[in-house]
């Protein structure tokens, strides 16, 4: 084996190293945006579905025509949901998850989730 072989050996082995890590930890979070999106969403939203108004389920074409498009848009709709009815007959819809109930990092799995998985 020549010196410049052996020279290069820790800077691929580090390499590698980090590659492990790092694809480790990309995997982890999709692991975790999807059951966080199974915990706390999935009752609502089975399958990327929404039982309680089919015109707003979680797949592009409709979070597209619900003017949601960005990982951050997603994020904004879980802490606002949207207005409560005046009427106390109404649905109040989609129930507001603050940042004591998923903080934003959590949030961000589960938009990512979201994103990748209800195309």
């Amino acid at each position: 084996m020549s010196y410049s072989r052996i020279k290069s050996l820790p800077l691929w082995t580090s390499f590698l190293v980090l590659s492990i890590i790092f694809s480790s930890s990309a995997a982890s979070g999709q692991d975790l945006g999807e059951s966080l999106f199974k915990k706390n969403c999935s009752p609502c939203h089975p399958d990327g579905g929404n039982i309680l108004n089919p015109k707003k389920t979680l797949h592009k074409k409709d979070r597209e025509a619900n003017g949601i498009k960005t990982a951050a848009d997603i994020v904004t709709k879980m802490r606002n949901p949207g207005p409560v009815p005046t009427h106390p007959q109404e649905w109040a819809g989609m129930k507001m998850f603050d940042k004591d109930k998923i903080s934003d990092e959590d949030a961000l799995d589960i938009a990512g989730y979201i994103l990748k998985t209800f195309k």
